[in-house]
């Protein structure tokens, strides 16, 4: 395919994710499968337009005057990739599988509108009705952390410490461009390449052999704060498919036992496969019985659990960035819910001075602070940990810094760590 054809292509994936409100994956698959004269080059390629045109969909369709997907496209390709109008005009050149040739309009649009004077949705890139919870959150700041969000997201590897160093990972990766990540001790990032797409990893023998693994920096650095150590009964109550528990058993060094659950037995089926590679031993299983409690065994045996909530996904925008354009409130609300449910029923697993970590892959304060804060309201046994002790417990103390202004607990965020937006917190029971 032709650069032109990527971008017609580009256009009329974005229509189908508009008029159908389907996830982007789903469309790019469907369209990949019509198309399969597309090699996996030109997939590649016409998936990093739609998804650069899907994070600044507000901001685009604003400098162009245009919400179609053309104009989004077009003022991603301005304000994404920096393109010059004689660049845009070569890939809308209307010739073979092209676009349409630039109109007059599109071309001054293109030449010399701005951002000056966007309202903050605009600028940042984010849905109207989430500006009171974003404001909340950031306050005069918050144009500079949800453009942020707005940005591509770097691949992130975590050294999986029970088989390598991050110094072999290192020179093995080098050739990659592979360099530590700046806050989690065992975390490695691959910037992206020439043509602007992730690394694949699919072919790496250390990957394959279970040595590295996917995982954002902070996630990893929620796991960490988790601080497990050897020995702990630790269940992992939202484990899905696993990152995070696998990060607490290369921390427990095999030692101690970890109890993997989640409510869809579809989500932790990757699990076992997981598990293997990297050589987890400590890691049990427990797949939801119907009509049986698969954890009644774990009430009161438990030094600590982790909730890694479900959540808005709000700090997960730069990996998803069309979910939050099909986001309503009423998720929002449905969430908080479930939050409130899963902080209540955890808190039967610990024992005395056991601790509970709730983590969310939101920034959303409903979701986070305001959360921990109506647990403690309805639990005066439980006590919220100083992020500046989790901090220390983890062996990072300069994690301190992200301590939270809002409430309890560390938030991290594109603008402020690098990494994607995290929210964790520690609630310690007696």
């Amino acid at each position: 395919m032709t650069p032109g054809a990527r971008v017609a292509a580009a256009i009329e994936v974005l229509g189908e994710v508009e008029s159908l409100r389907r996830p982007a994956a789903d469309a790019l698959k469907d369209w990949g499968l019509s198309h399969r004269f597309a090699g996996s080059k030109d997939r590649a390629g016409v998936a990093a337009l739609v998804y650069d045109a899907l994070r600044r969909r507000a901001s685009a369709a604003f400098v162009m005057d245009d919400a179609s997907p053309r104009g989004v496209l077009l003022g991603a390709l301005k304000l994404s990739r920096g393109l010059a109008l004689a660049e845009a005009g070569a890939l809308f050149s209307g010739e073979g599988h092209a676009p349409a040739p630039l109109s007059e309009p599109e071309r001054a649009r293109f030449s010399s509108a701005t951002l000056d004077g966007a309202p903050a949705p605009v600028a940042g890139d984010f849905p109207d009705w989430l500006e009171p919870s974003l404001r909340a959150a950031f306050g005069e700041r918050v144009v500079e952390e949800t453009a942020a969000l707005a940005g591509r997201a770097p691949l992130d590897l975590r050294v999986n410490t029970l088989k390598f160093s991050r110094e072999k990972a290192l020179a093995n990766l080098k050739r990659l461009g592979a360099a530590p990540t700046p806050l989690a001790p065992s975390g490695l990032r691959v910037p992206f390449g020439a043509d602007g797409r992730a690394v694949s990893l699919s072919g790496e023998p250390d990957y394959l052999k279970g040595r590295v693994e996917i995982q954002d920096e902070g996630s990893q650095l929620a796991a960490l704060l988790c601080a497990a150590r050897p020995g702990e009964q630790v269940l992992d109550l939202c484990a899905g498919g696993g990152g995070k528990t696998l990060a607490l058993a290369a921390q427990m060094e095999n030692r101690g036992q970890i109890y993997a659950h989640d409510d869809d037995a579809r989500r932790l089926g990757p699990i076992h496969a997981r598990l293997e590679r990297a050589g987890a031993r400590n890691v049990q299983a427990r797949t939801p019985r119907r009509g049986a409690d698969a954890l009644a065994d774990l009430a009161g045996r438990c030094d600590l659990v982790l909730i890694d909530a479900p959540c808005t996904g709000v700090g997960a925008w730069r990996r998803n960035p069309d979910a939050k354009w099909r986001m309503r409130p009423s998720a929002l609300a449905q969430r908080v819910a479930e939050q409130d449910e899963l902080l209540a029923g955890a808190a039967r697993f610990l024992k005395p001075q056991g601790r509970l970590v709730y983590v969310t892959c939101s920034l959303l304060p409903e979701e986070n602070e305001a959360r921990a804060q109506a647990f403690l309201g309805a639990h005066a046994e439980f006590r919220a940990l100083e992020a500046q002790d989790m901090a220390a417990a983890a062996g990072l103390p300069e994690l301190a810094r992200f301590a939270s202004t809002l409430g309890p607990g560390l938030r991290f965020s594109p603008a402020t760590s690098g990494t994607d937006g995290f929210y964790v917190v520690g609630l310690a029971r007696g």
